[in-house]
């Protein structure tokens, strides 16, 4: 059988783990051939196709970023599934294992119910796909913000300031509410739970007249009340979805005009995504891809590997596309407790 994968969409520290894992396997247990697909599924409709040995994933499972490449062309809209057949046939493609969120994974359901040998493996530093417990990248990701938020807290002490810290979450707080625990911030606003500018400055005064420095962790996806639309100055991806990013910027200057507190804001963005995966990406990573190559070989076409509590599962796609998997209001109450 020869096998292509891909990576798509966002980059996610990882992504190299589960290409070594799944060649790996696949070559010296069950004797399969692969084909690396360039840049997500851009590489699959416009023949962007490279052999891919054993010997090319030698040591990934620690490397950040993903050789493959990654774009987030959708390939409905460009060429379809004609050219997506063509291209296979051409390379004698027997299957495809697609590494991907919320978009990637979307499409290759699209693709399997079109007839396309696929199986799915999850990749979002956001943890919101559903029919899975954790999807890699993300401890990578709230490591990173954790780091940056006690980095940040030593420098808003020495000058008595507010910190708004703007981290990733396009429809989901998971990172925003696990960073905000872990760094001890004083308000966490996540998409789940839109809160007024009155209850955001409530918090930070109260951390003020304490004599603290207040840390307030945002969302990239948080609006506040009476808002219907997050942020989204760069327009539309592929997948027709807003670009998100700005709230921090936003919520700064209305948080020092509402508490007279001289406020920083901090945008994390991509470095949330770059660099090694921490230790628990690369073993969950490393089983994705095992497991994705196990589903293949028993043509369990249409599925994707999943984390269900510690074991590596197969569920159908479109029970992990369907409906995102959101904070429940009962965590953020949780978390909400030690706010102010």
């Amino acid at each position: 059988m020869r096998i292509g994968i891909l990576t798509s969409g966002g980059d996610c520290p990882g992504l190299n783990a589960v290409i070594r894992g799944a060649v790996v396997k696949g070559d010296r247990i069950h004797g399969q051939t692969f084909l690396g697909i360039k840049d997500g599924w851009r590489g699959l409709v416009e023949d962007d196709v490279i052999p891919l040995p054993r010997h090319d994933v030698r040591g990934l499972s620690r490397q950040g970023g993903t050789i493959l490449g990654t774009s987030r062309t959708n390939p409905f809209d460009d060429g379809g599934i004609d050219q997506v057949r063509k291209v296979m046939a051409h390379h004698e493609m027997d299957a495809v294992i697609a590494i991907g969120g919320e978009g990637t994974l979307t499409a290759a359901r699209r693709l399997a119910d079109e007839g396309i040998n696929i199986v799915g493996v999850p990749k979002t530093i956001d943890n919101d796909l559903s029919a899975t417990d954790y999807t890699f990248g993300f401890d990578t990701a709230v490591e990173i913000a954790t780091e940056s938020i006690d980095r940040l807290r030593t420098t808003a002490e020495s000058h008595h300031r507010c910190m708004v810290v703007e981290v990733m979450g396009r429809h989901v707080g998971w990172i925003a509410l696990h960073a905000g625990l872990a760094g001890g911030a004083q308000a966490i606003l996540i998409p789940e739970v839109p809160q007024s500018m009155g209850q955001i400055a409530e918090w930070v005064e109260s951390a003020r007249d304490r004599g603290r420095a207040p840390i307030v962790v945002v969302a990239e996806g948080f609006t506040l009340d009476g808002e219907e639309h997050p942020d989204a100055p760069r327009g539309l991806d592929a997948f027709g979805r807003p670009r998100l990013g700005g709230i921090g910027e936003r919520l700064g200057p209305m948080v020092e005009d509402a508490t007279g507190i001289e406020t920083r804001v901090a945008t994390l963005g991509h470095l949330q995504r770059g660099g090694v995966p921490s230790a628990y990406d690369r073993v969950l990573a490393t089983r994705f891809g095992t497991g994705a190559i196990d589903a293949v070989v028993e043509q369990k076409w249409g599925t994707m590997v999943s984390l269900s509590g510690t074991e590596v599962v197969t569920v159908d796609l479109h029970d992990a596309t369907t409906v995102l998997k959101t904070v429940p209001r009962s965590r953020y109450d949780e978390a909400a407790i030690l706010f102010g």
